[in-house]
């Protein structure tokens, strides 16, 4: 094994040990032993990406197997690494967010103790376990984005979500935690089934799980129908790729698999940040770019990336407008930048799908970590009702979420206007079945994403000190009494968050060019020649200088900033408007506030079904059938047979020889007729 080999298994190794370390020995090393332990596995395993990241860029690629796990029948199940250029971006961003976070939880965390009733054994040593957990995440996150076959990547794929369980699930003595952990499992669980059919239909017909070896093996995919409806036949690579992207659905919270995210608040804000930057959900999208070979072939899974992406991007941040929870406003706006994310999939600019995927990482991160830095000063108080004019109280928390709304809502020449606007053009520009729609879709969310971003800044951080006029708090999580006096967070909160405004502001510089239009990921990514929109997005870029220019004068700009003016018109200017519009809008605002009502429509279907379903497999097969009818019955039966039999066993010895005699007579007569 080479040097650079051995450091490829560093990368994930690195979390994976300290994760040990702080979980199994948490109580032996204390907090800062179990803190320092896992920041130090991320920072080495990031310092390890970034020459990883410098051997690629010299044009030192990698695809093999580290270790052979099982073979069966002539497919091999391995372990092994791909390192390209589209891997090592996913591996920098992962570890540098999850440093951040890291870092960030020392100062959350700090007073966790004070979350868990005193009896309860699963406080003791929580700070340790938290730590380990979020390594352990990270470890399955960056063994998801360096595989080099499906099998890895259905091991990363599950192991995102079970830790992403244990994390939502924290505070297991909340029954709200408890509930939202079960929500985000099971949903997922629908999301994976139509995972492992992709996987399986990949293992059948090319007899191989190795990406290289499937993607040379993709015509004959294309080449083969399969008939899911007799008479009614489909391109296997179409059945394929829509499995996969179901996978990608539940992963990362697309329409309707999206249920589970906004209830995943109910986690400590760190796992927020985790979880919804730059690790779980964006698993879906890297998965799809790096399909792509097998996602060109279908145009018909093409559309229905393109058509679940907009309905995602469009209706969901309809949502976050009418939110009051500080971190489910910033949730919401995670599922409508995850549905652009998808949209660009759909419209074949998988590189601009990853160019926002990175930015977003970084101003998402930020906004999460900063909701988390309020809720600190608010004493754990999360309603926005409750707060206002606290720029003047957290400078530093004011100005790092200022920059993520203006990242987030694409107003130049921060990083989301590069990626956000990118995308947007490409749809434009798609020739997939549905762009039209979604070109509509995402256009309408852009003055959405305005809106609810400045919604929260104005509400939370200017007008009136709501605070001061709200009933005192009598007791809150962390122990304090009396009304809220808040003030900036420790350095452990505010130099992430700083860290991680910076790429909000200038990653676009820096990334546009190369990552969109320099052929960043080589062969990483393909497109076929029929899907030209990055090609000829790219006869008309001019540099980064040159797009905000161009981007100041477009329709995408002028949208963001009517929202934003319109938020800063009804919660500053006009701040008894929003009362007012809400009671107004009647049925409408309804819909809004209870989500479309797919959590009662989930509720008394799937739910209330599988209950149905198991109270008749309770009453009619457990009761009746089996109770009833086999146990009960045979024992009936039995009990039947010897009530008769009893008859003859009378002790009288002229019965027995009755008995006797017409036993013979009908055994002769049976014998008789046979001759």
């Amino acid at each position: 094994m080479t040097d650079m080999q051995q450091l490829y298994l560093l990368v994930p190794l690195a979390p994976l040990a300290g994760a040990i370390i702080a979980g199994f020995f948490g109580k032996a090393i204390g907090r800062a032993g179990a803190h320092w332990v896992t920041i130090l596995g991320v920072f080495v395993s990031l310092v390890a990406s970034w020459f990883i990241y410098q051997d690629v860029e010299r044009g030192n690629l990698f695809n093999g197997t580290v270790y052979t796990w099982a073979t069966s029948g002539g497919l091999s199940f391995e372990v092994g690494f791909l390192i390209d250029k589209l891997t090592v971006t996913m591996m920098l961003v992962v570890t540098f967010v999850s440093l951040m976070v890291h870092i960030y939880t020392i100062g959350y965390m700090v007073h966790d103790e004070d979350n868990w009733p005193a009896d309860s054994l699963a406080g003791r040593n929580s700070y340790q376990r938290f730590f380990a957990y979020i390594s352990l995440f990270t470890f399955s996150m960056l063994m998801l984005v360096m595989s080099n076959n499906f099998l890895q990547l259905f091991f990363g794929w599950e192991a995102v979500g079970l830790v992403s369980y244990l994390l939502i699930g924290f505070w297991s003595t909340r029954p709200t935690a408890i509930y939202a952990n079960l929500k985000a499992f099971l949903v997922n669980r629908v999301g994976d089934f139509g995972f492992l059919l992709g996987i399986g239909l990949i293992a059948a017909y090319c007899g191989t799980l190795n990406y290289t070896e499937v993607f040379a093996l993709s015509q004959v995919l294309s080449g083969t129908t399969v008939e899911l409806i007799p008479g009614l036949p489909w391109m296997l690579v179409t059945v394929v790729c829509i499995c996969l992207f179901i996978g990608a659905m539940g992963k990362s919270a697309q329409f309707p698999l999206h249920v589970w995210l906004p209830d995943s608040m109910e986690g400590p804000t760190p796992i927020s940040a985790l979880i919804h930057a730059a690790t779980m959900v964006t698993a879906g999208i890297f998965m799809v770019a790096r399909m792509s070979p097998l996602f060109e072939l279908s145009d018909a899974a093409l559309s229905f990336v393109i058509v679940i992406g907009a309905i995602t991007a469009f209706f969901m941040a309809l949502i976050a407008i009418v939110q009051t929870d500080i971190k489910r406003v910033v949730a919401y706006s995670t599922l409508s930048q995850l549905g652009y994310m998808t949209v660009a999939l759909g419209a074949s600019a998988y590189s601009a799908a990853m160019f926002h995927l990175a930015t977003h990482a970084f101003f998402k991160a930020v906004l999460f970590l900063g909701a988390g830095s309020v809720i600190i000063a608010m004493h754990h108080e999360q309603d926005m009702r409750r707060m206002g004019g606290l720029r003047k109280y957290m400078p530093i928390t004011y100005l790092t979420v200022l920059i993520g709304a203006l990242a987030n809502a694409g107003f130049p020449p921060f990083a989301g206007f590069f990626s956000k606007d990118s995308i947007i053009e490409a749809v434009r520009l798609s020739t997939t079945p549905g762009a039209s729609f979604a070109y509509l879709m995402v256009l309408a969310g852009v003055f959405v994403g305005g809106l609810y971003s400045f919604r929260l800044v104005f509400f939370a951080f200017h007008g009136k000190e709501r605070f001061r006029d709200a009933e005192p708090h009598g007791h809150d999580d962390h122990g304090h009494h009396g009304p809220v006096e808040p003030k900036e967070s420790p350095w452990v909160v505010t130099v992430p968050l700083i860290l991680l405004a910076i790429p909000s502001v200038i990653a676009g510089w820096v990334m546009i060019g190369p990552a969109l239009f320099g052929n960043y990921f080589g062969g990483a990514i393909y497109i076929a020649p029929e899907h030209p929109a990055i090609a000829r997005m790219a006869a008309d870029f001019h540099g980064a200088m040159g797009m905000i220019a161009h981007g100041l004068m477009t329709l995408p700009f002028w949208l963001a900033l009517a929202g934003a003016a319109t938020a800063w018109y009804l919660y500053i200017a006009r701040p008894d408007l929003p009362a007012v519009i809400k009671q107004k809008s009647g049925v409408l605002a309804r819909i809004l506030e209870r989500k479309y009502g797919f959590d009662e429509f989930n509720e008394w279907f799937f739910a209330g079904g599988a209950r149905l379903l198991g109270r008749g497999l309770w009453k009619v097969g457990d009761q009746t059938l089996i109770d009833g009818l086999v146990v009960n019955g045979s024992a009936k039966l039995i009990g039947w047979v010897a009530s008769i039999v009893r008859l003859f066993q009378s002790g009288y010895i002229y019965q027995y020889a009755f008995s006797m005699i017409i036993g013979v007579f009908v055994l002769l007569t049976l014998w008789m007729n046979r001759v």
